[in-house]
């Protein structure tokens, strides 16, 4: 499976799916308006080892809910992802074995050469 999970009105995330190119065999999510499942959620945590690397602390609604102020456990992580689009940590690309989570320059960098190869 290959499958990117977005934000379409995100312009972060309209700019790396610009520079990488996402052949036409790469399904795109916009989680806004098809929000992720529990399955998917799950399936991201088992890849990356945890549902805390899933999670964004820079969601406007990180502060606004004190979460911040709380030590969170891993159901509390998926729990807020589940329940609030923006706590996922976007964008998430998942290619058969191998996900990319974020938006660093490296993580970028090498979900472009992972999408060139194939």
């Amino acid at each position: 499976m290959k499958k990117i999970y977005h934000l379409a009105n995100c312009t972060t995330c309209q700019r790396i799916l610009k520079e990488v190119k996402p052949a036409k065999n790469v399904l795109l999510q916009d989680i806004k308006t098809e929000a992720i499942t529990a399955v998917q959620l799950d399936e991201m945590a088992k890849l990356t080892g945890s549902y805390e690397a899933l999670f964004s602390r820079i969601a406007l609604k990180y502060r606004a809910l004190k979460l911040n102020e709380r030590k969170l456990t891993e159901a509390d992580y998926r729990k807020y992802i589940l329940e609030e689009y923006t706590f996922l940590k976007r964008p998430v690309a998942i290619l058969g074995k191998k996900i990319f989570v974020g938006n660093t320059k490296a993580t970028v960098e090498a979900l472009k050469s992972e999408l060139s190869k194939k």
